[in-house]
């Protein structure tokens, strides 16, 4: 079997197909890592830190057996994704207002005045 790093990125979330080693992502034909947030346009806590975590961990499972390919890492980064837009709609995950580029990419945050 030829020693392939898959991943997936989308904005928030990078999954790969490997173990951290000695702080190096080594290819892991079995094993996934978790990239989330990169870019810290959010202030986690370790509340909604656990729920991503938990998450992960649970799509991880569910998938046991499975070819860890581009399309299953893909979904599970898309749910992922949807996670994180459902903390910061429900107020349990805010914006990083020192992020480099504040662009609001999961909607405008929700104020007092917009409610």
């Amino acid at each position: 079997m030829e020693k392939i790093l898959l991943k997936s990125t989308t904005r928030h979330v990078r999954i790969f197909t490997a173990e951290v080693v000695d702080n190096e992502l080594q290819f892991h034909p079995s094993k996934l890592t978790l990239d989330l947030d990169p870019d810290n346009e959010f202030i986690w806590n370790e509340n909604s830190l656990n729920k991503v975590n938990d998450k992960f961990n649970e799509l991880i499972k569910e998938r046991a057996g499975k070819d860890l390919n581009d399309y299953e890492l893909r979904k599970i980064g898309s749910a992922i994704e949807g996670l994180i837009k459902i903390l910061l709609q429900n107020g349990q995950l805010s914006y990083n207002p020192d992020c480099r580029v504040m662009n609001y990419s999961m909607g405008l945050p929700k104020t007092s005045e917009l409610l």
